[in-house]
């Protein structure tokens, strides 16, 4: 069933394999995809369907130097060439937006203040132009402010659509800020964004809402990452987490959102399971940063009904033929953990096909 068709949303995929959003850093200091992107995408495009990696909505919320955005003219532009060339190829392309939150400093937006759900600093150093440096204290943004963070995302995804994408994902995963406004350690608010599960979940609720509004449910996508502590996140009570996923995934689930993306160490687990079932849509699942899916893992995850398909990561780094490959049980190129991030096209566009 790995390699069976799927309906997600309006367009239907070949096959049931979705390449994860990959930071790679590859469009410059001015975020604006070029020829080497567009190569990059292209090669992909077999695959079920493409994630594209993090794009900001606002200068605010760019996270790291290379990254691209869906804001000027520039960017949209850039964008459509790399969805030009993937529906080319046959291909499908969500564009995933992604403000950063805390997971930055001012050298890497152009001075932008860090804002966040409270005013709650990241333990470590960032990677910036100038150098590493420690992860600033950001600003909390205040009650008035949140309208215009949720605004910022409903243009970029509008954006994206002008760009030749045939959908959105909503990055509420991986420590970015809307989980912040999620996990109770990096949202201490007072007011009606904070405190309880409900009210953390506010935030993500209304975002998700409104770009749905703009652009069409079967457009939209959400990525959650229940327990998962990176970047200062710490949802470590079961109990909390449980309370605030569920309430979160039991409001978008009337929706009908094109699918529900789940990043889990055990995606066959009682927690995952359960958000699936209250979801009641289009449901993938990708097993984490902790080790690579294998052909053995995906096969079985979608084949036992645990997902409608499977999030892949670094193999689709490593293999723009990766559903070939898979479906004829081809060897695999290796992963270069040594270039997942920088400049240029080594580790990038030059893993080669399987020759026939």
């Amino acid at each position: 069933m790995l390699f069976s068709p799927l309906t997600l949303g309006e367009i239907e995929l070949p096959n049931r394999l979705v390449m994860a959003p990959l930071t790679r850093v590859r469009s410059g200091a001015e975020g604006i995809p070029g020829p080497l992107v567009v190569e990059h995408y292209r090669q992909r495009a077999s695959l079920g369907l493409i994630v594209s990696e993090g794009t900001y909505p606002t200068p605010a919320g760019k996270s790291y130097p290379g990254q691209p955005g869906l804001v000027t003219e520039e960017q949209i532009a850039g964008w459509k060439k790399v969805t030009d060339a993937v529906h080319a190829e046959g291909g499908r392309m969500f564009a995933q937006v992604m403000h950063g939150g805390r997971v930055s400093h001012a050298d890497i937006t152009g001075g932008h203040e860090i804002v966040a759900p409270s005013a709650v600093a990241i333990d470590g150093e960032v990677r910036t132009p100038n150098g590493k440096k420690p992860y600033p204290v950001p600003r909390e943004l205040s009650t008035d402010e949140l309208p215009s963070v949720i605004q910022e995302i409903v243009t970029a995804s509008r954006n994206a659509v002008e760009a030749g994408f045939d959908g959105v994902e909503l990055h509420s995963a991986n420590g970015y800020l809307l989980h912040e406004f999620l996990a109770p350690n990096t949202n201490v608010r007072t007011d009606s964004y904070g405190g309880s599960p409900e009210n953390r979940a506010r935030l993500v609720i209304e975002t998700v809402n409104a770009v749905v509004e703009a652009l069409g449910a079967n457009r939209v996508g959400i990525r959650i990452s229940p327990e998962h502590s990176v970047q200062g996140i710490a949802e470590t009570d079961p109990a909390d987490v449980r309370a605030t996923y569920e309430v979160l995934v039991d409001t978008i689930a009337s929706l009908n959102l094109a699918y529900l993306s789940i990043l889990h160490h055990d995606p066959k687990g009682e927690l995952v399971q359960d958000l699936r079932e209250r979801f009641n849509g289009t449901f993938l699942v990708n097993t984490g940063f902790g080790e690579v899916t294998t052909l053995d893992e995906a096969v079985a995850l979608v084949a036992d009904g645990h997902a409608d398909a499977v999030v892949v990561g670094r193999p689709a780094i490593a293999n723009p033929d990766l559903a070939r490959r898979w479906r004829e049980g081809l060897p695999l190129n290796e992963p270069d953990p040594s270039t997942f991030y920088g400049e240029g096209a080594k580790g990038y566009t030059d893993y080669p096909f399987y020759a026939n």
